[in-house]
């Protein structure tokens, strides 16, 4: 079927262009499965049809709160350090690192952003500023000063940034722990951090993946590579009918077709870098 919707349909199909069932590919099939892996992590860390940008929805228990705030005790970092005063005093120090992080899925990958938990006076409660904007100043809204009333909502934005700043978090995507520097004195079991990330499209769930043009692609160069290479140590051997096998060949035809691919990949298949990068 040339639009595979399952892992033994894109294995058939990657069998398929490599000449089966004209030719035999020696490529076990454990071999399949490890390189079917390996094209579908990068699809999910490369592409930007691999991954869906999503708010993930964290409730606090009790148990985040006490390692928010070193109650629950710290992870030491097995580092040590002495400094050495002039006057010959030394004193040794054991770095730790506070456990103030929540468990995230395995299926994320990365962390936009964390949207604030509490938020300031200037906004908070319900005769707040903007409400008061709005009940004196915009009832006649024909006959307001748009250019004054953006000035004002600028400035009152400035206030805000400045009275609760944007949340400190740190992630990794090998550790599956989202990090979140800040004073968790005011959070409350039962609060809840929206956290703006990107999940990963898990293929069993959403099967089109397996026919993604780049997928198929990829996944079959990594297939000709290990053919050939399986195939190298048998470089002129004559079979029956005068054929002789070239490994050597097909392991190069799978490296350049590969180099292709990964060339491309920038510019077809990323997600364009901030502006900042660079």
């Amino acid at each position: 079927m040339a639009q595979p919707s399952s892992r033994d349909g894109l294995i058939d199909y990657a069998k398929r262009q490599l000449g089966f069932p004209v030719l035999e590919i020696n490529v076990a099939d454990e071999q399949f499965s490890d390189l079917l892996d390996d094209a579908v992590q990068v699809f999910h860390e490369r592409h930007y049809d691999g991954m869906a940008r999503m708010y993930l929805k964290y409730k606090i228990t009790q148990d985040d709160i006490d390692r928010g705030r070193a109650k629950g005790g710290n992870t030491s970092l097995g580092i040590t350090t002495t400094t050495t005063t002039s006057v010959g005093l030394s004193t040794t120090f054991d770095l730790e690192e506070n456990n103030n992080y929540i468990q995230m899925p395995p299926s994320i990958i990365g962390v936009n952003n964390i949207f604030k938990v509490r938020s300031d006076t200037v906004y908070d409660g319900l005769f707040n500023i903007r409400y008061q904007l709005f009940l004196n100043d915009l009832y006649a809204f024909g006959s307001i000063d748009l250019l004054q009333y953006s000035m004002v909502q600028t400035k009152l934005e400035d206030i805000t940034f400045l009275l609760n700043p944007d949340v400190r978090y740190r992630f990794n995507i090998r550790q599956d722990r989202l990090y979140i520097d800040i004073d968790w004195a005011p959070v409350n079991v039962g609060d809840y951090f929206v956290i703006d990330c990107f999940r990963i499209l898990d293929p069993e769930d959403f099967t089109k993946v397996y026919n993604d043009q780049f997928l198929k692609r990829y996944f079959t160069a990594l297939c000709k590579k290990q053919w050939g290479q399986n195939l190298i140590k048998f470089q002129g051997v004559q079979l029956p009918g005068g054929i002789q096998l070239n490994g050597r060949q097909i392991y190069d035809d799978g490296v350049a077709e590969l180099a292709d691919i990964r060339s491309k990949m920038a510019s077809d298949y990323e997600m364009p870098p901030f502006d900042m990068i660079g």
